[in-house]
């Protein structure tokens, strides 16, 4: 079971290579959106905001945070690493249920060139 650290590296990872993305990547990333990931074996959440192609402010809370975010991604923290270390396939997870996504669907269409 990977740790919050871990979980919290990658999360930096995710961050760094999104800011020198280019392409379509890029511009699906130019939303300014709030964004979590819910980490249901861990109990905790990161939460930040997608902005100018990066994820910013990211804050570690305890459990679910009661203001929902505009993005929110929940999965275990082992999917977390293992999607960041590549070793997961996020079209894959999200398709068996590893990964749920809530997002509106202009978001979604947006953010598919991720996946």
């Amino acid at each position: 079971m990977a740790t919050i650290e871990e979980c919290r590296s990658a999360l930096d990872t995710l961050a760094a290579n999104l800011a020198k993305a280019e392409g379509a990547v890029r511009d699906a990333t130019a939303l300014e959106r709030s964004l979590s990931c819910h980490l249901t074996d861990l109990d905790v959440t990161f939460a930040g905001k997608l902005a100018g192609s990066s994820i910013q402010d990211v804050v570690t809370v305890p459990g679910v945070p009661r203001q929902k975010a505009q993005i929110r991604l929940a999965m275990t923290g082992d999917v977390l690493v293992g999607l960041v270390g590549g070793e997961l396939n996020f079209a894959k997870a999200w398709g068996s249920g590893r990964v749920r996504v809530q997002a509106s669907l202009r978001d979604l269409l947006r953010l598919r060139s991720l996946l």
